[in-house]
C-alpha cells in the first residue's frame, strides 16, 4: 500500500484530474458504475477509487477501466520517445563532437605470382 503523504503533490493531481475524466468519460457514455466494473473485472468500490484518483489502486486496474471505456489507445504513449523532451534533451547533450574512424591493422594483401 501507497502511504498518501510520501505522492508528490503534482502526481496526486495528475491522478485526481484522470479520475475525474474517467468518471466523466463513464457518464457521457452513459454507462453505470457496475456495469463498468464488470467489464474491468474488478468491484465497484475499486472503481470508486479510481474516479477518485486513489494511488493505491493498480495500474492494471486503470488501464483496464480507460480499456473498458475506448480510451486505451493513448496508453502506449504516455512514456514515447517523442514525448520524453527531458531524454532527448539530455541524450542530444551527449552527443559527440566528433566520430572518428578507428585505425585498424590492415593486413597485406597477398599476390600470387
Amino acid at each position: 500500500m501507497i502511504a498518501i503523504g510520501s505522492i508528490p503533490i503534482p502526481v496526486k493531481r495528475a491522478l485526481r484530474k484522470l479520475g475525474r475524466d474517467l468518471r466523466d468519460a463513464r457518464r457521457r457514455r452513459r454507462l453505470p458504475v457496475a456495469l463498468v466494473a464488470e467489464r474491468a473485472s474488478i468491484s465497484r468500490v475499486t472503481l470508486g477509487k479510481i474516479e477518485r484518483g486513489d494511488p493505491g489502486v493498480s495500474f492494471g486496474n486503470y488501464a483496464m477501466t480507460l480499456f473498458v471505456l475506448g480510451l486505451a489507445d493513448r496508453l502506449a504513449d504516455l512514456a514515447d520517445v517523442r514525448n520524453d523532451a527531458v531524454g532527448l534533451d539530455l541524450e542530444e547533450a551527449r552527443l559527440p563532437e566528433r566520430i572518428r574512424l578507428r585505425r585498424t591493422a590492415t593486413p597485406a594483401l597477398k599476390h600470387k605470382p
